[in-house]
């Protein structure tokens, strides 16, 4: 018995030396991959003519911050860099030309500067700013902790394996304006779940009267709540495409050309 403790002690340790360690375990940059709601808009008929938006902000409003253990903690629970992710995922779906108006201050330096040089005869002027048609705005507006919680394990005479989960919520709203005339055209609201995971298991045995034997292994795994959060804004905006569609807002190339061809037949 005492023999068949040592191997299964030995074994554990030998378990544990095949984790990768944080400093070994080094990979190289890598470009985020397409999700499916993407690939699945850009697989659908574009438009005739992109439409030109503006994205001022699209904030946390969340006002939360990570958990942390018997510590003060600054970090933000969500990311602030949502609108970036919104100007991303609005070029990659072919449908809207972004406009920029979240560094307008730094493009109109810039603009200014350029004016102010001398020029050249073959120079031109700076051209006029593109308008843009619709304004987007929105938010992060809500990031639940703990929405569902659970796990099971198991234990006999010092050996034991455990699994704990756990599930946020991250809620994002996203509304399109009409410039001309300030009407809000439509709203869309998307949810994503955080998934947390956590597996170990462990034995802790006195091998003789003053010699106690224990291991432990495991890992978790935490999905990035950034990732959450695009993926939430992609399916605003493959959802914004549709509802615009549905509701007469705009249409794809292909409607286009045949509406134009009949027409023209007529």
């Amino acid at each position: 018995m005492k023999q068949s403790i040592l191997l299964l002690f030995a074994l554990a340790l030998t378990g544990c030396s095949l984790v990768p360690k944080p400093e070994l375990n080094i990979h190289e940059a890598e470009l985020n991959p397409m999700s499916e709601t993407m690939q699945a808009l850009q697989a659908k008929q574009g438009p005739k003519y992109p439409i030109p938006v503006a994205v001022y902000s699209f904030r946390d409003q969340t006002g939360q911050y990570k958990p942390q253990q018997n510590v003060s903690s600054f970090s933000t629970a969500v990311t602030q860099g949502a609108t970036s992710m919104l100007v991303q995922t609005l070029l990659d779906s072919k449908w809207f030309t972004p406009v920029e108006r979240e560094g307008l201050q730094n493009l109109l330096t810039e603009r200014k500067i350029s004016k102010k040089q001398p020029k050249k005869p073959n120079d031109k002027d700076v051209p006029q700013l593109t308008n843009a048609r619709l304004l987007l705005e929105g938010g992060i507006i809500s990031y639940e902790t703990n929405i569902n919680t659970g796990g099971a394990g198991v234990e006999y005479y010092g050996i034991g394996a455990s699994e704990m989960y756990r599930e946020d919520q991250v809620t994002i709203y996203l509304r399109a304006v009409d410039v001309h005339t300030g009407k809000v055209l439509m709203s869309v609201s998307t949810t994503k779940r955080v998934f947390s995971q956590e597996m170990r298991a462990g034995l802790i045995r006195f091998t003789s009267l003053n010699r106690l034997a224990e291991a432990e292994v495991g890992f978790t795994t935490n999905e990035p709540v950034q990732f959450c959060v695009l993926q939430a804004i992609e399916l605003a905006v493959a959802e914004m495409v549709d509802k615009g569609v549905e509701m007469g807002y705009w249409s794809p190339a292909a409607q286009n050309a045949k509406e134009t061809a009949l027409g023209a037949s007529s």
